[in-house]
């Protein structure tokens, strides 16, 4: 996980992640201090801190959960009062519930009532102070971008637009002016001193963004800056921990072959596939009554099956059968397989219910405690498409050297896609999961599925 929370979630957000939950924490003991008084809080300490601590975590799940931890676009501040409101009283219904069945974790209601109060206002403070932060670029990385055509583009406005990226560009390098600089940040010619010019800038880091490096790029001054310390990363290395997505149109073989990761263990493929044998039994048990629910209602909606099973290929270009909730007429590909659209009209009432629920999605369970599939995956593509995909999609094959799944990084961050151009956008966060992919990765895309069922935020 150091990869992934180091890389693409910036070292800011992670610091103030932490420090909202040292926030809820201290309101919940502060209030239960004033409860108890100086003498009752010190006896009790020791079960009043595990107390707070819970509702620290419920609290933050629910602030995760409501979207609050996303600061890629900028935010209403009522929007967001509204979405912390909504956390917190979902987190009192959680707890409840958990008050119910085991009432020796119980804090006094009025000790609840006080911290929500302190929080609240607390987390607002915190909040606003948060977004100062990110608004005047405090506590980012500045960079030096050499190159100044389409690659460095490409990076400045994914720094511009993006306002927790962390970085932020400091001046240009090259021979003709910068394609995107809104900023007007100056541009250094070919053939000054690199190392002076880092210095006068303070840049911490130079991003070699150059179309075509032939015959351009300044070897010597890199060298010497690289020599004396200065960090010197190609601009796929940067892209990648920038966006979580790997330029699929820009990297050649020799990339894949040397770059780091792509560490496939025996220990962590033994762990995936217990957690995915554990998770499937007990997501088929919990969601049996759903699954009686729905497949009576499809029975009545519209003629035809209840399941709908289709040929899929999956790990090492093997194909295999996928179950899933019939969602489409049966008359839905009397001209071949085509393309699903989003709002797509051969959906029927009750199937444009489960699939905005996922509800057709849980049947592949079953196909994950076969084996088939595992939970956590790139999704799994038809015979006919893969087909015509590998032709013109470089590394398109890569996707079948692991197990398809039910979820995956694409999944969730990038929006539903109907085409060639969605299938290569697609590829690229799968090529990033696969080069990074581990059990807290894999954790981090299942809570990040959760989100987007429970509240449609999110790709999908």
């Amino acid at each position: 996980m150091p990869y992934i929370l180091n890389k693409y979630y910036p070292t800011r957000n992670i610091f103030f992640a932490v420090g909202e939950g040292v926030i809820i924490l201290s309101s919940i003991i502060f209030a239960s201090y004033l409860y108890y008084g100086p003498k009752g809080f010190i006896d009790d300490m020791g079960w009043l801190m595990s107390r707070s601590l819970l509702v620290t975590i419920i609290a933050q799940l629910w602030i995760y959960f409501f979207d609050l931890y996303d600061f890629t676009n900028d935010s209403v501040f009522s929007d967001v009062a509204i979405r912390l409101t909504q956390a917190l009283g979902f987190t009192c219904i959680v707890l409840a519930c958990v008050y119910f069945l085991f009432p020796t974790v119980m804090i006094e209601p009025k000790i609840l009532l006080a911290g929500y109060a302190i929080l609240f206002v607390s987390i607002t403070g915190w909040r606003l102070f948060y977004k100062m932060v990110l608004d005047k670029k405090m506590f980012t990385q500045a960079i030096l971008l050499v190159g100044t055509g389409e690659l460095a583009e490409i990076i400045a406005r994914d720094i511009e637009t993006k306002k927790d990226s962390g970085f932020k560009i400091v001046g240009y390098v090259g021979d003709t002016k910068p394609v995107y600089n809104p900023r007007k940040l100056p541009l250094f010619p070919f053939g000054q001193d690199l190392r002076q010019v880092v210095r006068d800038l303070r840049a911490e880091k130079i991003v070699v963004a150059l179309d075509d490096r032939r015959g351009k790029m300044p070897v010597e001054e890199l060298l010497v800056c690289r020599v004396a310390g200065i960090p010197v990363i190609k601009v796929i290395d940067f892209y990648e921990g920038l966006t979580g997505k790997i330029m699929v149109e820009k990297t050649n073989p020799s990339w894949l072959i040397f770059s780091q990761g792509f560490n496939q263990s025996r220990l962590y493929l033994a762990l995936k596939r217990i957690v995915d044998i554990s998770a499937a039994f007990i997501g088929l048990g919990i969601s049996l009554p759903i699954l009686i629910i729905t497949a009576i209602l499809i029975k009545f909606d519209s003629k035809g099956p209840i399941f709908y099973s289709q040929k899929r290929v999956g790990e090492k270009n093997k194909a295999f059968m996928v179950i899933k909730f019939r969602s489409m007429r049966t008359d839905a590909e009397t001209n071949g397989p085509v393309w699903a659209q989003k709002n797509d009209k051969r959906v029927t009432r009750v199937g444009n219910f489960i699939r905005k629920t996922r509800i057709d999605e849980i049947p592949q369970m079953w196909t994950v405690l076969k084996g088939d599939m595992s939970f956590v995956g790139p999704r799994p593509e038809r015979p006919e498409f893969v087909e015509q995909l590998e032709k013109i999609i470089p590394y398109y094959s890569l996707r079948h050297t692991i197990k398809p799944g039910i979820t995956g990084w694409a999944q969730i961050c990038f929006p539903y896609g109907a085409s060639e151009e969605d299938a290569v956008r697609k590829l690229e966060y799968d090529l990033y999961y696969l080069k990074n992919m581990n059990l807290l990765l894999d954790v981090s895309i299942i809570f990040r599925t959760i989100k987007t069922v429970l509240f449609k935020k999110g790709g999908w």
